[in-house]
């Protein structure tokens, strides 16, 4: 598959992007907020829930069909961060996402609002924003995994 790039401007699009980025892997140190820019950025591992949808649909495909790739995380815009649950002195700690969300904040007139990164285990960052700008772009190539992320719901 194709490298992958996304560019949200709304709670919609960000939807598209957290589907892609659900059960992405990262680590503490590979995130970094810079205040001075307004710039929130993620490495992360994410699985390659597009590459599983076209093995299922091609059954006599050959069985390497998870995926993992690097990929990079821009939020622009950035007012504030805040965290729950994640220690930032320990940069090999590892995060499961689960999922990203946008709360407006500001009413009708305005877009601002906070974006949610939820992750496994209860920890979180909320990003205070002035409005949604995010992108997503795969950084390199992909390798195979020998599992795909399971969900509770997933079974039976």
């Amino acid at each position: 598959m194709p490298d992958l790039k996304l560019i949200a401007l709304d709670a919609e699009d960000l939807n598209v992007i957290s589907a892609h980025l659900q059960d992405a892997l990262l680590r503490v140190g590979e995130m970094t907020y810079l205040p001075s820019e307004k710039r929130f950025v993620v490495i992360a591992n994410r699985f390659d829930w597009g590459k599983l949808a076209e093995a299922k649909s091609k059954p006599h495909a050959p069985s390497e069909k998870f995926e993992r790739r690097r990929t990079g995380i821009r939020f622009e815009r950035v007012l504030g961060a805040k965290l729950q649950g994640i220690d930032l002195k320990d940069k090999r700690a590892a995060l499961a996402l689960l999922a990203i969300t946008f709360e407006p904040t500001g009413g009708s007139e305005t877009p601002e609002g906070n974006v949610t990164l939820t992750f496994s285990g209860a920890a979180a960052i909320r990003l205070h924003v002035e409005c949604v700008e995010v992108e997503l772009k795969d950084l390199g190539a992909a390798w195979a995994t020998k599992h795909s992320p399971e969900h509770p719901e997933d079974a039976g």
